[in-house]
């Protein structure tokens, strides 16, 4: 299993009209953790795309528990907890400053070329996931 903790600061302009962040935040909240657990495990997005491979969305799925508010200080927790295959999930929670979880949830993505047909990881980041799932 793969994880990383990201701290993200909740902006004025991520809030709505009552104060609470806006709920397709959350979605973006998920990105930055993703981005920053690839990063923290030494792969980047920009590798995979000199590879030729994109990594969209497939599907993404957010339960939402507690509002978060501004200037809160989140922490997004990013779990990649198998090894992928054509296809990955990544499991999410984000949490308030007093460790209260604020939102759960999950994206799953595959792996596509230039032409948006679906094709096998690239070699660099299998190579990367073997080492970390081979490690455990």
């Amino acid at each position: 299993m793969i994880e990383n903790t990201t701290r993200i600061r909740v902006r004025y302009a991520d809030t709505d009209q009552m104060g609470f962040a806006y709920y397709a935040n959350y979605l973006v909240w998920f990105e930055v953790g993703r981005t920053e657990m690839l990063r923290a495990s030494g792969l980047l997005y920009a590798e995979l795309e000199k590879a030729g491979v994109a990594l969209p969305v497939l599907e993404a799925h957010c339960k939402y528990r507690k509002s978060a508010r501004y200037d809160q200080m989140l922490r997004v927790v990013s779990r990649l907890k198998e090894m992928p295959r054509a296809s990955l999930r990544i499991d999410y929670e984000i949490f308030d400053e007093t460790d209260q979880l604020l939102a759960e949830g999950y994206t799953t993505h595959t792996f596509i070329n230039g032409e948006g047909r679906p094709v096998r990881p690239p070699q660099v980041f299998t190579a990367k996931m073997r080492e970390f799932f081979s490690a455990k």
